[in-house]
């Protein structure tokens, strides 16, 4: 609990006394108000005996302690100030009687306890261990040095005869009590402190889990239904071209399924800047992409390499000339590699279709000892590329599934004026400790279509 500007503190009823207990801090207040009670009429008397105050005086100076003990539960500070501004007008007034006589000079002992007497000793110490329970260590330890420096001030610089000193012993008792509540709240601090940081990483973990969700869903959109739609809107531009004098109706209603589609694929690119962005009012970042989990989710579609003819026929259907050819000999994958090297062969198919229409299309599986080795090549397009609503995501998906399984993936344009895409996955899903390979040193193929696009 920290203090006001002005020096005023805002704490609870109790400082760090019982908090949320009201009954047990109503009777600390009954306790510490009798305590008090004692402190005032033992102070009285001492200080009217040994002080020789007079009723007034001593009544002054006991009662005194007494309050700032009660008050010292709400104010600390005050109560403070008011029990050491209440000590020395005691010392100051008191060293009239402390001049030498026949009784104290001839006794055991020099004199009175002065510049402190044992309740005021008490009730300062008190006061400093709450004060210090309720403030920062350094207006701490300032108040513990205002005491001892009054006490010097009092005892060493103007003095007193035949007293007995308690100057040493009151500074060091007061430095323990202010020792231990610097040292109780520290503790409280830090326990606060570990819940607070348990609760924030709580819940952190928690958005962590929700934005690789998110994240994968948004793959899985963009993996599958756009690449769908895509295929719709490029064979519903070529169908007409594949019948004889087709009718107006005919156009209209296929340019209408490829107006549709199109649209569709701009509200589906809308909804996957929200899923990847961290927050979904404001996604005007679409790559603010977690970093993705290890593992797939349970009920996420799991295609493998078996489907990848399938997937060629689908591409052929839409107008690219897909070849295919499998390198090595096939060895158990990862599911998890089968299926990213599945998405991976999809997407670069998909953005063949957009990007380089009529183009032909080399996709390659070599099975190496290490791993699996995708390449997907195609030539330089042979129509007009039409303008892309996309945001590049498809690239960026492709490149966290090589990264999410220790692979590598590099896309670059080639010296024909196409476009490949050369991915290596390890075969278990982890990265290689001897020799990683980097994007660098994945060698790009140098494949010549024979239909005319050898030169650039």
């Amino acid at each position: 609990m920290t203090a006001a500007a002005d020096g005023a503190e805002t704490p609870p009823a109790v400082p760090t006394l019982f908090p949320g207990h009201r009954r047990l801090r109503h009777v600390t207040y009954v306790l510490v108000s009798l305590a008090a009670l004692g402190v005032a009429l033992t102070g009285t008397d001492e200080m009217m005996r040994e002080y020789e105050l007079g009723v007034i005086g001593g009544l002054f100076a006991g009662f005194a302690q007494g309050i700032a003990l009660v008050l010292a539960l709400r104010r600390p500070v005050p109560a403070w100030a008011l029990s050491l501004a209440a000590m020395t007008v005691t010392a100051l007034g008191a060293r009239a009687a402390l001049a030498p006589g026949p009784a104290l000079t001839h006794g055991p002992y020099p004199g009175p306890n002065w510049p402190w007497n044992t309740q005021e000793i008490v009730v300062q110490a008190a006061v400093l261990l709450l004060l210090a329970l309720r403030v920062p260590a350094r207006r701490a330890l300032a108040a513990l040095a205002a005491t001892g420096v009054t006490t010097f001030v009092i005892q060493g610089v103007l003095g007193a005869q035949s007293y007995s000193s308690t100057g040493t012993v009151a500074v060091a008792v007061c430095a323990v009590a202010v020792l231990v509540g610097t040292a109780l709240r520290g503790r409280s601090e830090a326990r606060t402190q570990l819940v607070e940081q348990v609760t924030i990483t709580a819940e952190e973990r928690h958005h962590r889990t929700l934005l690789e969700e998110r994240s994968r869903i948004a793959r899985e959109l963009h993996d599958v239904v756009a690449h769908h739609m895509s295929v719709i809107s490029i064979q519903a531009q070529v169908a007409p071209h594949l019948v004889e004098n087709p009718s107006d109706e005919l156009r209209e209603n296929l340019d209408g399924i490829r107006q549709n589609a199109l649209q569709a694929l701009a509200e589906l690119r809308r909804v996957l800047g929200v899923l990847r962005s961290e927050n979904p009012e404001y996604p005007e970042d679409p790559y603010a992409v977690p970093a993705p989990g290890t593992g797939v989710a349970p009920h996420a579609p799991q295609p493998t390499l078996d489907r990848l003819d399938a997937l060629m026929e689908n591409t052929r259907a839409a107008g690219l000339d897909v070849r295919s050819e499998i390198r090595g000999e096939a060895r158990p994958l990862a599911p998890g590699v089968e299926l990213s090297a599945y998405r991976i062969v999809q997407e670069a198919l998909s953005n063949a279709l957009r990007h380089a229409p009529g183009s032909t299309v080399a996709v390659e599986v070599t099975h190496l000892p290490e791993g699996l080795q995708l390449t997907v090549t195609n030539s330089r397009p042979r129509q007009a590329v039409q303008p892309s609503l996309g945001a590049g995501h498809g690239l960026l998906g492709m490149r966290e599934r090589a990264s999410m399984l220790g692979g590598h993936l590099t896309a670059t344009r080639t010296f024909q004026g196409g476009f490949a895409i050369v991915a290596f996955l390890p075969r278990d899903g982890v990265a290689l400790p001897d020799e990683p390979v980097t994007p660098g040193q994945l060698p790009v193929p140098e494949i010549i279509f024979p239909t005319g696009d050898e030169t650039p």
